[in-house]
């Protein structure tokens, strides 16, 4: 998840196959992820995991899953059967992580889906928090070049 300072909570659908099997977020080598990362906080890009993450905690950010638990063939958002979506509970996240303040989405179906299962029992509790969806980093998503994908999530710098 992330250090008690997050200020930023940048949120997937669910991890894929590779994220899943290596039990690190963004593992696949073809997700832009971590290459946004290094990129736009001046780093070499950056191998091991252990330093991707301490390099996110540096900059208070946190990275969590809209869904804990979701049935689905393959690693594709596209192919997660909706009825067995189960999100995290976000209630208890935000107030073990008070100093919260922006939610980033990778991606449309994060977006969506924690508007659907989070946003309603969450937004009274945490209406200070912003929200802004940002182009996913996967290699799925290849309608957007990395250049562009990462002049768009240069926004979280700003937070």
């Amino acid at each position: 998840m992330g250090n008690k300072e997050a200020k930023i909570l940048i949120l997937g659908s669910m991890p894929g196959v590779k994220s899943i099997d290596e039990q690190q977020y963004y593992a696949h080598p073809q997700n832009a992820f971590w290459k946004i990362m290094t990129t736009l906080y001046h780093q070499d890009e950056i191998l091991d995991y252990q330093l991707r993450k301490e390099l996110l905690s540096t900059q208070r950010i946190a990275l969590w899953d809209v869904l804990k638990f979701c049935e689905r063939q393959g690693s594709l958002d596209a192919n997660i059967n909706k009825e067995t979506m189960e999100a995290n509970d976000f209630v208890s996240l935000f107030a073990e992580f008070p100093k919260i303040s922006h939610v980033f989405f990778n991606g449309a179906m994060a977006e969506s889906t924690y508007k659907k299962k989070v946003l309603p029992l969450v937004a009274k509790l945490y209406p200070s928090i912003t929200y802004t969806k940002l182009p996913s980093t996967s290699p799925a998503y290849a309608a957007m070049k990395f250049a562009a994908k990462c002049q768009a999530w240069s926004v979280i710098k700003e937070c």
